[in-house]
């Protein structure tokens, strides 16, 4: 019996706490920001801690015979080949179902509603102004969210949040959940997904990429959509077809987007200079991009490292490490 052998490849700015229970158990090795670094630092490793600035795939496993486990603090894993783990046998802990705990982590949700105060109030354009030394008011008036309609697609954690938000800010909250059993708060109307987009004066999604996810919100659906309306995105970028997004900003169809999330993320690059949506929100107004930093909060990320670095220890006592 021995102790486990922990590479955390992405140590910056993790917390302390985490970072203390991990060495009350394991022996620790933090750094391997640079994929080549980690390709070659992993051969001598039992565990893998990661967040999005890496994609685990079948090339990392490879690299890693003495893997047995996956750590990952996010409840997507789509950076994470999932199939190539379980042929390897190598398990994979995340924030995935975590539901009890996850109930504690507002930031994705807070985030959300941060992108849609910025549309309708066009807060990013006033403070470039006053920057330039103007004072336009007449420039930025905005519109008002009490009165509307919010649809929020998902019920499950952060679309809970996000329709509570609604109804404190006096919207009218409708809801579109795959799962027929659930059970809605006081003041929330459940409906199709076709009726949600025909009747939502903003709409937001809040469901994980798989499947069934998978370009959800299409040509056909962002045509549905009300005139003038709103679409925000902090789930992941494919589940939107970019183009027909794209295509209805432009044309005055929709009054504008707030996504922390693209397709063909480029964790660890530092760029996305040629993603078109990026483009676009560079020289437009009604595209705000934010790089996917929803849960990106002191507090959220010293939670859920806290709380994945205690699951670990619990998987290195169960599989016969030494604390």
């Amino acid at each position: 019996m021995r102790r486990l052998r922990v590479l955390n490849a992405e140590s910056h700015e993790y917390a302390d706490s985490a970072r203390a229970i991990l060495r009350s158990f394991a022996d620790l090795v933090e750094g391997q920001d640079d994929r080549a670094a980690l390709l070659s630092a992993l051969s001598a490793h039992d565990a893998l801690i990661v967040r999005l600035g890496h994609r685990v795939d079948e090339e990392v496993l490879l690299s890693a015979p003495a893997l047995r486990v996956i750590v990952s603090a996010t409840t997507g894993l789509d950076h994470i080949d999932l199939e190539a783990a379980k042929r390897r046998g190598v398990d994979v802990l995340s924030l995935k179902g975590e539901t009890e705990f996850l109930t504690r982590v507002t930031a994705t949700a807070e985030h959300t509603w941060a992108l849609l105060l910025a549309l309708m109030r066009k807060v990013p354009a006033a403070i470039a102004d006053v920057r330039d030394g103007h004072w336009r008011r007449d420039l930025f008036r905005g519109g008002e969210l009490a009165g509307r309609t919010l649809g929020v697609i998902g019920y499950g954690r952060l679309g809970r949040m996000v329709a509570r938000y609604g109804l404190a800010f006096d919207m009218r909250v409708l809801v579109y959940d795959t799962r027929p059993s659930t059970t809605l708060s006081d003041g929330i109307g459940s409906c199709t997904l076709e009726q949600l987009i025909a009747e939502a004066d903003v709409v937001s999604l809040h469901v994980p990429l798989d499947a069934t996810t998978r370009g959800m919100i299409g040509r056909t659906e962002i045509a549905r959509m009300k005139k003038g309306s709103i679409l925000l995105n902090s789930s992941r970028g494919e589940i939107i077809d970019s183009e027909a997004l794209l295509d209805a900003l432009a044309r005055g169809h929709l009054a504008g987007a707030g996504l922390d999330v693209v397709p063909d993320e480029l964790p660890g690059t530092g760029t996305m200079s040629t993603n078109r949506l990026v483009e676009y929100a560079r020289s437009q107004e009604n595209l705000l991009v934010t790089p996917h930093i929803g849960g990106a909060t002191w507090e959220s990320m010293r939670k859920t490292e806290e709380f994945m670095a205690d699951r670990l220890r619990q998987w290195a006592a169960l599989h016969g490490f030494v604390g």
